[in-house]
């Protein structure tokens, strides 16, 4: 099914605790890769979430141990070369490599991919996004990198550092514009005093000169009511934020949508045509850097 033909979420409802049978975890298999066909990356959250669709023919439960099932499923579908490596995220974990070049061509033809056009010289705007989790940030990592934004993955109540170091890089970068932030986060009684704190860190940093526009882009009460986002009772013990009752986490958000709203907030700040320009004027680079890298591997 298509984002557009999808049905909402479930709120409530039960699913029965059983041993499936081989015939219903391949059932299962096939509706894990049809929701990553239709949309990749995602993060096995979010993969999750998907499947606890009471409508499915193979749903899980909403519990730690249907996401600890789902995820198994996942791995087995990746070590049979049925689900491909890519289409997952997961930026909890990564490698540091430092890259070395056989020679001066080798290094030419290796930089030519690195050249971006600025997107953003024209616009009346400095644009970021946070994120509450890494796992957010994975899903939406590409289109940050396409539209040239800056992303920075919070890991729930963000350290005082990493405000400081973005609000001095928009301190530098914002030159008199106008600075607009994105967040996206969960919504329970931690999550929406989350973002209230990064946003109050940020303005301790930042120029007066500075207009600053923090914006929550998800998850808010209409998105919850809209996509009908299956949550779950807040706990009881936490006397935060009490007028929340049913808590929903970022991931529960199909990745696509998350996506499309993101991405059409981005570009509403950019110039009319600004993607289209930049993209001209990076193949012309990249052809100048290849063309110096033949002529510096024919010299050599």
């Amino acid at each position: 099914m298509n984002a557009d033909s999808r049905k909402p979420f479930y709120r409530a409802g039960t699913i029965k605790r059983d041993r499936r049978t081989k015939a219903r975890l391949d059932v299962l298999d096939e509706q894990i890769l049809d929701v990553l066909r239709e949309d990749h990356p995602q993060s096995v959250r979010h993969v999750f979430y998907r499947m606890t669709d009471p409508r499915l023919d193979e749903p899980v439960e909403k519990t730690d141990r249907g996401y600890r099932h789902v995820q198994d499923r996942m791995v087995k579908l990746r070590r049979a070369g049925r689900l491909p490596f890519s289409w997952v995220t997961d930026t909890t974990r990564r490698g540091y490599h430092t890259p070395t070049y056989s020679d001066e061509a080798h290094f030419l033809q290796a930089m030519k991919g690195f050249y971006r056009a600025d997107l953003w010289q024209h616009s009346d705007c400095y644009c970021e996004v946070w994120t509450e989790s890494r796992s957010i940030a994975g899903v939406i990592e590409d289109d940050c990198r396409e539209l040239a934004v800056s992303l920075y993955p919070a890991g729930g109540f963000s350290s005082i550092t990493l405000a400081y170091q973005s609000a001095e890089t928009i301190n530098v970068y914002s030159a008199g514009r106008q600075a607009v932030i994105f967040y996206i986060g969960d919504y329970d009684p931690a999550g929406v005093l989350i973002d209230v704190a990064l946003e109050r860190e940020l303005r301790q940093h930042l120029s007066p000169t500075v207009e600053l526009v923090f914006k929550r882009l998800g998850i808010t009460e209409e998105q919850i009511a809209r996509f009908d986002l299956p949550g779950k009772p807040r706990k009881e013990t936490d006397r935060r934020s009490l007028h929340i009752m049913e808590t929903v986490e970022a991931e529960a958000m199909p990745a696509g949508i998350l996506r499309s709203i993101l991405r059409t907030e981005i570009e509403n700040l950019l110039p009319p045509d600004a993607l289209a320009v930049a993209r001209v004027e990076e193949q012309s680079a990249q052809d100048y850097f290849a063309r110096l890298a033949e002529i510096t591997a024919g010299a050599s």
